[in-house]
């Protein structure tokens, strides 16, 4: 199990970046599209950040901000080679929005990593992370980080930090 202080004391997270294409899974495998960073956001995450499952919130461009859940590491189901940063946001968008700005603050943490024995474990173990964060993320702490200033400002620039 992670230590919590190398994780609480990066938290809550923002960073923000341009949606890329990512392994084609998320839609099409499990049924839950995942937007994805680019290497150089996946890079600039605090090195002793923990791998795992956090929650948080989420907006594209200067959309609104709505709830997600984002997974940080290797996805052993998949044995990546390279550590990805796949975000799904709890909203039906009706269409693609592949090279728009991504805007995302982590404020918590669900889980850590693990490998799968099957396609559908993985997915149950992902709708029920997307279950918790959604009750977790109504807790008044959580809830003033939708309204944080990092959702209104210029989405221009690729940032990371807090």
């Amino acid at each position: 199990m992670p230590r919590a202080d190398c994780i609480m004391r990066h938290l809550p997270y923002f960073c923000r970046g341009q949606v890329v294409r990512g392994f084609g899974r998320g839609s099409k495998q499990l049924g839950i599209p995942t937007a994805n960073f680019p290497e150089q956001v996946v890079d600039n995450l605090p090195a002793d950040i923990s791998t795992g499952i956090y929650y948080g919130w989420a907006s594209v461009g200067s959309g609104d901000v709505h709830k997600m859940v984002v997974s940080i590491g290797w996805n052993p189901y998949y044995k990546n080679t390279k550590k990805s940063m796949e975000t799904h946001i709890m909203h039906t968008f009706k269409e693609d929005f592949y090279g728009e700005i991504l805007n995302v603050a982590i404020v918590g943490y669900l889980r850590p990593e693990k490998n799968f024995d099957s396609l559908e474990s993985l997915i149950s173990a992902i709708q029920g992370d997307i279950e918790e964060a959604k009750k977790r993320l109504e807790l008044p702490e959580h809830l003033k980080i939708k309204e944080d200033n990092f959702f209104q400002v210029s989405k221009s620039k690729i940032m990371n930090g807090h």
